[in-house]
């Protein structure tokens, strides 16, 4: 199986971690015989519920045997959709009123570009140093991370970066901007915290200028970092904001959601102005409402704060430099980028699944999905220790 994964599939890299997976269930992902491993990344920020969830499975079972594909986005209805968009709408609360379902963060990115730009009439964007946005044309032009770029080029114009948590920088955002994207905290970038206040100066910049705020709250949206949205920690709203990952619960989804007087502009002039076949699919729907009633039904964003209090209070070692960190998002610094690939692959050895950071190569990435038990973090705290040994 590895060799014909390694000729058949496209690879991403020179690397890959190569796990055989013959099966997933709560914390735990299982190989051949004896393997397992104690998952501590949640396939990026995406199986938050932990693995074959009996209420996500139940989900998509039944609803696969209802209906699958049956038109294009948009047109016909769906009633996984209408749930799905009805219950986010309620949880983000005053200032989202519509829902556009696609297939992925990037697809969410790329549609919220559009959207500011056909709203505002408007051309120039800013994005910010060090953010990831996805890797499709659009949503690479706003992200942050030059090596990414090399041999891409050229890119969207009028795309502009800004130093994160530079209050100097925000003076350059004018009546020409169409809009400002920003992940509230910087994931990839090592989990980079913004400063006190800055996201509240960026909110009161974009709304003198009459420029659209969207959140990427790709990675950080639904209960990751220890609120159910990250705005709302910060207590600043964006006029957009973008999910995906952990949105479906597993399943491939992303939305771009926003007030109806911004989202209308995508109908008329020319209609049909943003469209996906597969977006919103009917089963990945139904996951996503069981995983969203599975989060607020067992209280987990509670449980997060705890266990974020919990590995701080027991992830100690010699070899780590710092530790930054917002709920079940941490980045664990060490001395180098080898020390970090030498510990992550001892790690996979010991029986525990972790990863790095596009921007933060000297950084352990920690993620856990957030039904993780207390003993389990201690398992996993235990082998990380044992593998920086």
């Amino acid at each position: 199986m590895r060799n014909i994964f390694l000729h058949t599939l496209a690879q991403t890299s020179d690397s890959p971690l190569s796990l055989e997976i013959t099966r997933a269930e709560g914390c735990w992902l299982f190989g051949h015989g004896e393997k397992k491993w104690l998952d501590f990344i949640s396939g990026i920020a995406v199986s938050s519920m932990g693995h074959s969830s009996p209420e996500i499975v139940k989900a998509v079972q039944e609803q696969a045997g209802k209906f699958m594909h049956t038109m294009v986005y948009g047109e016909h209805i769906q009633s996984p959709q209408i749930l799905f968009a009805k219950k986010l709408i309620e949880v983000l609360g005053p200032g989202f009123e519509q829902v556009f379902f696609v297939n992925s963060g990037s697809e969410a990115v790329e549609g919220a570009l559009k959207l500011a730009k056909k709203f505002t009439r408007r051309t120039k964007i800013f994005s910010f140093e060090n953010s990831y946005h996805g890797a499709t044309h659009g949503a690479l032009t706003v992200t942050g991370t030059p090596w990414l770029k090399e041999g891409y080029g050229p890119f969207l114009p009028d795309v502009f970066h800004l130093k994160f948590n530079s209050f100097e920088d925000l003076e350059k955002i004018d009546f020409e901007t169409a809009c400002v994207i920003i992940e509230p905290i910087q994931a990839e970038a090592g989990v980079c915290l913004p400063a006190d206040g800055f996201l509240a100066a960026l909110r009161k910049k974009c709304t003198a200028t009459g420029t659209l705020l969207i959140f990427d709250e790709i990675q950080t949206g639904l209960g990751r970092t220890g609120s159910l949205f990250a705005f709302q920690k910060y207590e600043v709203k964006p006029d957009i904001i973008l999910l995906a990952k952990a949105l479906g619960g597993g399943m491939p989804i992303g939305a771009f959601i926003t007030r109806k007087d911004i989202m209308q502009v995508l109908s008329h002039d020319p209609p049909l102005g943003h469209i996906t076949t597969f977006g919103g699919h009917p089963v990945s729907c139904a996951a996503g409402l069981a995983a969203l009633v599975k989060l607020l039904r067992d209280d987990l964003i509670y449980r997060v704060r705890e266990s974020e209090f919990f590995i701080r209070q027991n992830l100690k070692h010699p070899a780590i430099k710092r530790i930054s960190g917002a709920g079940l998002l941490f980045a664990v610094q060490l001395e180098s980028k080898e020390k970090v690939k030498k510990t992550v692959w001892r790690g996979i050895d010991l029986g525990i699944t972790m990863d790095w950071f596009l921007n933060a190569e000297d950084c352990i990435r920690l993620a856990p999905p957030l039904i993780i038990s207390e003993a389990e973090l201690s398992l996993g705290i235990e082998m990380l220790k044992k593998a920086l040994d």
